[in-house]
């Protein structure tokens, strides 16, 4: 059989093909030498996170793809993650020495360099490596061939480099190290790798002798489900039953385990109290992977939920390490199933969230209903973060304990409650905030949606999402005892206002008047009709003078030409502005029965904001001139629908 190979240029590369092709002797083959995107471009520095994936394997990869080669041979750890979609890893061969060694003129060790000494890498862990011993000194980027590399230190232009001592062995090079270091290394340092178009079959049974990925073991990552062994899949059980090792977390069933055979590892994160950090339980999976083991990784819920196995999976991978996933019943399932209560409800949750309750700033998604995992600790926090984005202060919120075993505790609440709560539970606790929350205790008939769009929501079941905000403006405050009427049009105008309070105080209506009685004013008349048209009439009943009102920059002008049409002399004075929200908490409108619109620039932002006024909402406007406003602007949207159908016809 002859082959065609293609590999870099460089004498360590062909020394590399060398080796592999050693094993093989009755195998004949061409090499391609290439020059790979990293050989051409040795300014990108490997220590900023910049340089492409595939540096050092893209023209070899471009001669596989086009079937300019058989096989591509390289250092495995300069394989991108992940290998282009068709291309694979057919053998994996083993180091003879996974180390790193220290070159320096003199033969300095590490620890004899002195301070400041530069010394030179091109990986990032070898960096954090180095720092870790001696903060001292300053690390810079190293590229090129290792002879170049090598030369760099003798010649002066660096004190030091490091520098895998595979590749100084393979080169003939022992004699430059001048100290073997203590480093962790790359996983694949050492290794040798062969890639192939995929289907080639008949590589993968020449080159399966004698490698690495036909003897190690595969890792399943298995989903334990909420606690109760019963909710194992059928799928999960057969997994632990054949396993060698089983490398199980917190949460897990200790009487289940102890059935099956399987050497077990525990290797537990609860929060302060980490048994194995994450790139410990990495290299340990790695390792019996490596030994040819059948291993899982067990984690509680579902696998792919909160647990790290995407971290997990990533490593495993991209150390060529074979991986399945066996999919658990996840706990807000679980206590969806306990509480018996639907997640997702027609009219009422179409769409549902799984946050990370651990979050310092909680995560609001916009959502109907929201899981937040592991928020015991901040069940205050997350409670004040969903009244400040609107949620209805009387949304029912689950939390629960142990979900699905025999001790499992459950706590009603409502999102008005959070910031406050002190909870029974023991951690760790789940939180399903939503009206399915409470569904429990009723039909879902009786729930009712109402979106308030003031700025200050007067009922604690309306679903909050102000459609205006108030803005302060500078402002001169004219003398007052030169008017004979201050005319108050909203709580803003009163809390903006500046000036005293003299002559006839005239209020449009209670919520304003309710403010007036806040900053000491007693005596206010006010209308009969708390809108523009009553403030009008009140006035046509009144001795003719000066009126000063102070409001809005968008107020309309219906008041002040209507009472100039009286024979008042008018002065509108801008005190506070109304802008669009900074930050628009916007919702699903699909499970909204009702809107409240308390101002023409509410429904104006709020057609802004959702791009229309859906007709299968009932809306509920304060005052006649928005009641007005609204119906103008239903019928714009008709004449528009009308004119497009038109113009389709």
């Amino acid at each position: 059989m002859n082959i065609r190979i293609v590999a870099r240029k460089s004498r360590l590369s062909q020394l590399q093909v060398a080796e592999v092709m050693s094993r093989y002797p009755d195998v004949g083959y061409q090499l391609e030498a290439l020059s790979s995107y990293g050989d051409l471009n040795q300014q990108v520095s490997l220590l900023n996170g910049e340089a492409p994936a595939d540096m050092f394997t893209r023209e070899l990869d471009t001669a596989l793809l086009e079937h300019r080669a058989d096989i591509a041979i390289h250092s495995a750890k300069d394989l991108p993650y992940p290998l282009h979609e068709r291309l694979e890893v057919i053998a994996l061969f083993p180091p003879f020495d996974q180390t790193d060694s220290l070159v320096s003129r003199s033969r300095l060790t590490l620890g004899q360099l002195p301070a400041g000494s530069r010394v030179g890498t091109s990986s990032p862990l070898r960096r954090r490596e180095l720092l870790a011993l001696r903060p001292d000194l300053t690390v810079v980027g190293l590229r090129g061939s290792i002879e170049e590399r090598v030369h760099k230190v003798h010649s002066g232009e660096i004190d030091a480099a490091i520098v895998a001592t595979c590749a100084l062995k393979r080169l003939g090079m022992e004699r430059e190290i001048s100290e073997v270091l203590p480093f962790d290394t790359h996983p694949l340092q050492g290794y040798l790798a062969v890639t192939a178009l995929r289907g080639r079959d008949e590589l993968k049974t020449l080159f399966g002798q004698n490698e690495v990925l036909h003897r190690q073991g595969q890792v399943t990552i298995v989903g334990f489900g909420p606690g109760d062994p019963e909710l194992l899949t059928v799928k999960a059980v057969k997994a632990l039953r054949r396993a060698d090792v089983i490398f199980y977390d917190d949460l897990i069933g200790k009487e289940y385990l102890d059935t099956l055979s399987a050497e077990k590892v525990y290797v537990g994160k609860r929060s302060g109290l980490h048994h194995a950090e994450q790139s410990e339980i990495n290299r340990m999976l790695l390792g019996a992977a490596r030994e040819g083991r059948d291993v899982v990784r067990l984690k509680g819920g579902d696998p792919m939920v909160f647990a790290h196995a995407g971290e997990e999976i990533e490593y495993l991978q991209s150390n060529l390490v074979s991986v399945s996933v066996v999919p658990g019943i996840g706990t807000v399932s679980a206590l969806a199933a306990s509480a018996k209560v639907s997640l997702t409800q027609r009219g009422i949750s179409s769409s549902i969230a799984l946050v990370n309750g651990h979050s310092t700033h909680p995560i609001i998604p916009a959502t109907d209903t929201i899981a937040y995992y592991m928020g015991g600790s901040r069940i205050a926090q997350i409670g004040e973060a969903l009244l400040s984005e609107g949620w209805a202060a009387a949304t029912p919120v689950l939390l629960a304990h142990n979900v699905s075993l025999p001790d499992e505790q459950v706590f009603e609440t409502t999102v008005g409650e959070l910031p406050a709560l002190r909870t029974p539970l023991s951690t760790p606790v789940i939180m399903l905030a939503g009206d399915v929350a409470g569904l429990r205790h009723k039909p879902a008939s009786a729930v009712s949606r109402t979106l308030y769009t003031g700025v200050e929501c007067p009922d604690e079941n309306y679903i909050h999402t102000p459609m205006i905000e108030i803005v302060p403006v500078g402002y001169e405050v004219p003398p007052t005892d030169s008017f004979d009427y201050l005319l108050f049009t909203s709580r803003h105008a009163v809390r903006h206002w500046k000036g005293d309070f003299q002559g006839h105080i005239v209020s449009i209506g209670d919520t304003t008047t309710r403010e007036l009685r806040l900053v000491g004013v007693e005596t206010v008349g006010q209308p009969e009709q708390d809108d523009s048209y009553g403030v009008i009439e009140y006035f046509s009943r009144l001795p003719r003078g000066r009126v000063l009102i102070p409001r809005s920059d968008l107020a309309l002008s219906i008041i002040p030409d209507g009472l100039r049409a009286l024979g008042f002399q008018v002065t509108a004075l801008t005190v506070y502005n109304t802008v669009y929200p900074h930050h628009v908490a916007c919702v699903n409108l699909t499970n909204i029965q009702r809107v409240v619109f308390t101002s023409p620039s509410t429904i104006d932002n709020f057609i802004r904001t959702y791009g229309g006024l859906p007709t299968h909402i009932e809306y509920i406007t304060r005052g006649s001139v928005t009641a007005r406003h609204l119906k103008n602007r239903q019928n714009e949207t008709i004449q528009n629908v009308q004119e497009r159908s038109g113009n389709k016809g």
